[in-house]
């Protein structure tokens, strides 16, 4: 009895250390299965993000990005079909990309025409695009809302998933996973169906999320990548603008005999809304203005060169400068936006008759400078509204002529509010008076020597990093 008992004894230690051994040899199989799943879920996350890097790179659109996600999702999770939902400015969500035949996350109003020549999955593809839900809306909302995935493993008798009439859209098992960027919910990704009839996995499940992970650190780094891209080329074409608007102002002026001319000219932006101008009109006369558009950067310019362009052409067809800011002003009256409006001054110099006949359109008064050591500085004032700014009626009822001596010593000012508004620290601008006692000493000073001069002085004066307008700065000595 004793010995059967051992021999009974044996045999159940025997089958406890072969079943312990059996358990220990399947847990070491299980653990090895999870090792490799993640070593290749790995490599195909590591495989996908390098092509999303090289896609990136290489300035792919964004509608094109969203459908290699979605293929890449099928591809690697062997499902039938998926489809990215991207979330809209107002949290609403809408279909983007679509691979395969994924189901509308509502009811199709129209059916597949048998007889129609399209295909099924590019008529499935304009029902999603033009499918718009709302946050919270069916699992699509809800995954949007929370940012949290959803795994249905057996998906026909789930009462949240939409049932189709056409048996290609039963969905038999489905994962949704939100697209998440630091915080932010930027889409969903939702993949149906694997191919091989079965229902989707946990390490699907897994690989879907990390799939969605890296894809919306993807799109994020192309938001990004694109808007450098836009930036450089609004850069391009700025500098381009630039180069273009430095053609419209002189920067070689004629050879005129009696006179000293200098021009000084810096856009608070690339581009700006100043300009300056200087034209022979025989051998004896010259038209010389300046003037400066409400605003700043591409409108300011581009009326600038507007402004400028038919200035000149009214220039060779009026003797009198009033004339020709009429003329102006009936051009561009109905033209120039409600908003904006034209300050200019505009002289005609005659060194035979030792003139300077001028008109002003509501721009700021030339300085005339008399004498020297020191100089007397007389404001050139006048009547005249900005070009733009009234109807022409009024506008011609307010603009005159004036003139004045112009004799040899003479230096004419002209100048933009860039100049006078420029601050110092206590916000205190520089003002017409600084700018006139400034002139009052320089004299003797060329016209390069007295532009330098002010803008010495102003610099001096205001503080570099203030908020300043454009600058222009034209000067007319008499010799």
């Amino acid at each position: 009895m004793e010995i059967l008992s051992a021999f009974l004894g044996i045999v159940v230690a025997s089958l406890l250390w072969l079943y312990q051994h059996k358990k220990y040899r399947k847990t070491c199989n299980d653990l090895t299965d999870r090792i490799v799943r993640l070593e290749q879920e790995k490599e195909i996350v590591v495989n996908f993000m390098h092509n999303l890097a090289v896609a990136i790179g290489e300035g792919i659109a964004k509608k094109d990005l969203y459908h290699r996600i979605a293929h890449t999702a099928v591809i690697t999770t062997g499902a039938m079909s998926a489809c990215i939902y991207e979330k809209l400015p107002n949290k609403r969500l809408q279909g983007v990309a679509v691979e395969g035949l994924f189901p509308p996350q509502r009811g199709i109003k129209k059916t597949v025409d048998e007889n129609s020549i399209e295909p099924r999955a590019r008529f499935l593809e304009k029902v999603l695009n033009s499918e718009v839900l709302e946050e919270g809306e069916g699992i699509i909302g809800q995954v949007s809302k929370t940012g949290k995935p959803v795994y249905i493993e057996n998906a026909i008798g789930d009462p949240r998933i939409i049932k189709h009439s056409d048996p290609s859209l039963a969905v038999r098992s489905i994962i949704f996973s939100p697209l998440v960027y630091n915080d932010k919910t930027m889409g969903v990704l939702a993949v149906a169906n694997p191919a091989n009839g079965l229902a989707f996995s946990e390490t699907d499940f897994s690989l879907v999320n990390s799939i969605a992970e890296q894809s919306a650190l993807a799109i994020r780094n192309a938001d990004a990548m694109n808007l450098r891209l836009s930036k450089s080329r609004m850069d391009s074409d700025l500098r381009l603008a630039s180069e273009v608007q430095e053609l419209f102002l002189t920067q070689h002026f004629p050879d005129c005999k009696g006179l000293d001319i200098s021009a000084h000219y810096v856009p608070s932006a690339q581009v700006g809304g100043d300009f300056y101008d200087f034209k022979k009109l025989s051998t004896h006369r010259f038209a010389v203005s300046i003037a400066d558009v409400s605003g700043k950067g591409v409108p300011a310019s581009l009326l600038m060169a507007l402004c400028q362009t038919n200035l000149r052409h009214y220039l060779t067809k009026s003797r009198h400068p009033s004339d020709v800011l009429k003329k102006l002003n009936s051009e561009l009256e109905n033209r120039i936006r409600d908003d904006m409006f034209i300050t200019v001054f505009l002289a005609i110099i005659d060194t035979q008759d030792n003139t300077l006949t001028y008109s002003r359109a509501g721009h700021e008064p030339a300085l005339l400078s008399v004498g020297s050591n020191p100089s007397k500085v007389n404001k050139l004032d006048g009547n005249g509204m900005a070009v733009g700014m009234v109807p022409q009626e009024v506008f011609e009822e307010m603009i005159e002529d004036y003139s004045v001596e112009f004799t040899p010593g003479n230096t004419l000012t002209l100048y933009t509010d860039g100049i006078t508004e420029a601050e110092n620290q206590e916000q205190e601008e520089f003002g017409a008076t600084r700018l006139k006692e400034c002139l009052e000493t320089s004299g003797g000073l060329t016209a390069g020597g007295l532009n330098s001069k002010i803008l010495e002085n102003m610099e001096k004066f205001a503080t570099a990093d203030s908020d300043r307008d454009d600058l222009t700065l034209l000067t007319v000595k008499r010799v």
